[in-house]
């Protein structure tokens, strides 16, 4: 799929060390400076079957970089929440690149992905990204106690670079899969799960793809790992890597998400929420170099399974983000109720208190999951296991009653509302804005663009972020299911009631 620009690039480009690949970064302090740090990269991005040239300025993707631009914003405005000292490098560094090393500092991260929900109403693309720098740390110094490798360490010193430059990092975790009753290597196509393709003195060639990936067009660095449990016959798909988002036989294709198209109308009414959005790709590699200073898994399969776990520990938690748009859809829901008229009627009342419950409990398990952090062997800290599948598992349900409430409360004509130019209308304008009218105090357009917030984060381009990626992400509820399964120990809990009632124990021979 790349090869019309893999031959405009050279093979020693292609090869580039590691420390070129850094060269052609520069330390980014605000969100202006992140917007720019996007231009003029070399990169293959397809959106409606056209080669975008310019994505930063694209309708479409661009707010899905202002949301990204906003985690910069915040670390400014916010420094004690949204920075963290790091030991690596002794600065204040940005806490989506931080390792946490106590469970404060898990807890601060999802009070900061609650603050950036509530300030994008969306997906902000970097949770991922920070799960990974955490489950790196540890896997990599496994891996180096038994094998005697160097992953560690190398890990570090990519991590101090990311540190300095404060870039963002994409996870490539999710592969397309292909035949799901079939192993990686039992594929009739390998290039369903990413793998090696060869190995050089500079480094290794990975080919496949990774799908669903949150930010990858917005990410300045990939890092590419498996995507579960491996054998012993599919260690050449036990691989773990960071490449630069511009590495060459790299092909983003863009994926659509409801009502996205309203960007390039007339307007921004329409949008509901035009200044921030989500983005999820599809990223095929075409035997992409990976230098060897930045491989930092290659044939350890044993350690894939524990990876996916850990990952999925830090990373279930860190669905309290949905929290923050949570608290949007409360707020919408609340306001819109206002502009009818009807906020002082005890049913709506009654239904504020329920979407704020089922909010606050998603968050409840999530922050308590991070407080019953527990220490690893590498040093850092990992969420307690069970609270966070509890947390994602609340987040597979509880946005979709918190959104069937809101839209409760919006009535109807969220979802018959004319469009923003039927409103300007000479002859249609006047008409709407009689009939349309709500609370005699309340301007019909602000109005209309609650509605629109509502339709946005329930329905339209948003809804992806909200409840989607709330279902799907970092698993799918049957995924948070089985992990319970396995922690839930109920021999233990048996024998809490045998005691109680009495009834002997059986003790049960080594």
């Amino acid at each position: 799929m790349n090869q019309m620009v893999d031959i405009n690039r050279s093979k020693i480009e292609r090869e580039e060390t590691a420390q070129a690949r850094w060269s052609r970064f520069k330390p980014i302090t605000t969100g202006d400076e992140y917007l720019e740090s996007l231009r003029g990269r070399q990169i293959t991005c397809y959106l409606f079957g056209e080669s975008v040239a310019n994505p930063v300025d694209h309708p479409i993707v661009r707010p899905s970089m202002n949301a990204l631009k906003a985690t910069y914003e915040l670390a400014t405005e916010d420094p004690e929440l949204a920075t963290a000292w790091s030991p690596l490098i002794d600065a204040q560094v940005n806490r989506f690149l931080h390792i946490v090393t106590s469970p404060n500092d898990l807890v601060m991260k999802n009070k900061m992905q609650r603050r950036m929900g509530q300030i994008t109403g969306t997906c902000f693309q970097r949770c991922a990204g920070l799960d990974t720098i955490s489950v790196l740390h540890s896997i990599t110094y496994d891996i180096d106690a038994k094998h005697g490798t160097a992953y560690h360490t190398r890990y570090l010193e990519w991590l101090k670079n990311a540190q300095r430059n404060n870039i963002i990092v994409g996870a490539g975790m999710t592969d397309p899969k292909g035949d799901r009753s079939k192993r990686p290597h039992e594929q009739a196509d390998p290039d369903m799960f990413m793998h090696v393709t060869r190995r050089t003195k500079e480094g290794l060639y990975v080919r496949g793809a990774k799908a669903h990936m949150t930010g990858g067009l917005n990410s300045h660095w990939i890092c590419v790992m498996p995507t579960m449990n491996l054998g012993e016959k599919d260690k050449e798909f036990a691989v773990i890597g960071v490449v630069p988002a511009d590495a060459a036989g790299m092909t983003f294709i863009y994926g659509r998400q409801s009502c996205d198209t309203r960007a390039l109308e007339k307007g921004s009414i329409d949008q509901g929420n035009a200044k921030f959005g989500g983005q999820e790709t599809l990223v095929v590699f075409d035997d992409v170099f990976i230098p060897w200073e930045h491989v930092f898994m290659d044939g350890e399969y044993e350690f894939a399974q524990e990876l996916v776990t850990r990952f999925t520990a830090y990373h279930r938690a860190s669905y309290v983000c949905k929290t923050g748009l949570g608290d949007v859809m409360v707020g919408a829901a609340a306001a819109i109720a206002e502009y009818n008229g009807a906020d002082g009627a005890s049913h709506i009342k009654d239904k504020l208190v329920e979407m704020t419950h089922l909010n606050e409990t998603i968050f409840s398990s999530g922050i308590a999951s991070s407080h019953e952090s527990k220490k690893l062997a590498s040093g850092i800290f990992m969420n307690d296991a069970m609270l966070a599948n509890v947390c994602k598992h609340n987040v597979t349900r509880f946005p979709y009653e918190i959104s069937r409430l809101a839209q409760d409360l919006a009535g109807g004509l969220m979802v018959t509302l004319p469009s923003q130019s039927d409103f300007e209308h000479d002859v249609a304008g006047p008409m709407l804005a009689k009939y349309f009218k709500g609370k005699e105090e309340i301007p019909l357009e602000s109005r209309v663009r609650m509605l629109r917030l509502i339709e946005n984060m329930t329905l339209g381009r948003n809804a992806v972020g909200y409840l989607t990626e709330s279902m799907h992400g970092a698993g799918s509820p049957q995924a948070q299911r089985i992990q319970i399964l396995r922690g839930m120990d109920v021999e233990r809990k048996k024998n809490y009631a045998k005691k109680l009632a009495d009834i002997p124990i059986a003790v049960v021979p080594k």
